[in-house]
C-alpha cells in the first residue's frame, strides 16, 4: 500500500509542477479572426507581447503596417482590437505578459516585439545570429522558424 500512496503524491507533485509551469508561457490565440487575418501574412502573435497602447496604435494604423496595407473592415478592426487589448502584456494575468514589459517606460509605445529589452536580451548574442543564418530566418519576425511550439505560446530554446 504505501508504494501506491508514494506513487500518488509523486503524481500530485508532478502535475502541481506542470501547472505552475503553464503560467511561464504564453497561452495561444483563441480569436479565429485573429488567427486568419493576422496570420494570412506572418505568425499571429499573442497579445501578452505587447502592450494595450500598442495595439490600440498598432490597428489604427492598418493602412500602413511596417510598410505593407493591411487595412480591414471596419468590424474586424473592432473585433481584433478588443481581443489584443483585452489580453495584452500591461492587462492579462499571465506572467510572461508582464516579464515583457520590463524596462519599458510607460511613456514608450513599442510597435515591434523584437525592439523590446526582454526580447532584445534573450535574442542578442552569437549563437542566436548562427542559427538564423543558418535556417536563413529573414526576420525576427518568424518566431515558429526557431520556436517549434510559438504558435502555441511556447518560446523555449528548441
Amino acid at each position: 500500500m504505501k508504494p501506491i500512496l508514494f506513487a500518488l503524491v509523486l503524481l500530485a507533485a508532478g502535475s502541481s509542477v506542470s501547472t505552475a509551469g503553464a503560467d511561464e508561457r504564453f497561452p495561444p490565440i483563441t480569436n479565429k479572426t485573429v488567427l486568419q487575418e493576422c496570420g494570412d501574412c506572418h505568425m499571429a502573435f499573442q497579445p501578452q507581447f505587447l502592450p494595450k497602447r500598442s495595439w490600440v496604435k498598432m490597428m489604427a494604423g492598418l493602412s500602413d503596417h511596417f510598410g505593407e496595407d493591411a487595412s480591414l473592415d471596419v468590424a474586424q478592426v473592432k473585433e481584433i482590437e478588443a481581443y489584443l487589448t483585452a489580453n495584452a502584456a500591461d492587462v492579462s494575468r499571465f506572467r510572461e505578459g508582464r516579464k515583457m514589459l520590463r524596462r519599458v517606460d510607460s511613456k514608450w509605445t513599442p510597435l515591434r516585439i523584437s525592439e523590446l529589452p526582454r526580447f532584445r536580451h534573450e535574442h542578442d548574442d552569437r549563437d542566436v545570429k548562427r542559427m538564423l543564418d543558418r535556417l536563413k530566418v529573414k526576420t525576427m519576425a518568424a518566431c515558429q522558424a526557431c520556436h517549434r511550439g510559438a504558435t502555441q505560446g511556447y518560446f523555449d530554446d528548441d
